[in-house]
């Protein structure tokens, strides 16, 4: 299955697109849509949405997943994280593709094995699981990737019959 992960950001909006089978994951493409901070916030909510219909033209996923909001340096902040959000949830269920989110603590749960992983252990475990063309250099890709790795275990203990819940404990 080919998986769209997404981490959000007004400024620049990481994507990541594996092919996987929930145990093995293969790095198709990975980068980063980067916004003018000094443009309208509607211009960078247009560039960000062409950018991920690029991104879902090129590679063709049938899921997307996104990152949920977890926490913001205050109010403004979270709502233009949520203008983003709304855009990337949009524009993948306008492609017709199967949307999840994960919370940043399943992610990270779900790739480094706790909840609490400092952003290099993620890098770390991605680059492991992914190979070294995995690009830590870009964080918000990075972290794309992971939200698409999330994604494929999910999906995989789903087709197991084991439920959501199980997966997150």
């Amino acid at each position: 299955m080919r998986i769209l992960g997404i981490d959000c950001g007004t400024e620049r909006t990481g994507y990541g697109v594996i092919d996987s089978d929930g145990v093995r994951h293969l790095l198709v493409a990975a980068g980063t849509i980067r916004t003018n901070p000094r443009d309208a916030m509607a211009t960078r909510l247009l560039r960000i949405a062409q950018g991920l219909r690029e991104v879902i033209a090129a590679h063709a996923p049938q899921r997307a997943s996104v990152e949920e909001v977890f926490h913001a340096a205050n109010a403004q902040s979270a709502l233009k994280l949520a203008q983003v959000r709304g855009v990337a949830l949009l524009v993948s269920a306008e492609a017709g593709l199967a949307v999840s989110e994960h919370s940043a603590l399943e992610v990270k749960k779900s790739v480094v094995g706790h909840g609490h992983a400092a952003k290099e252990q993620v890098q770390f475990m991605m680059k492991s699981l992914l190979g070294e063309a995995t690009p830590v250099h870009l964080p918000d890709a990075c972290d794309a990737l992971a939200v698409a790795v999330c994604e494929a275990t999910r999906a995989r203990f789903e087709s197991l019959g084991l439920n959501k819940a199980a997966v997150r404990a």
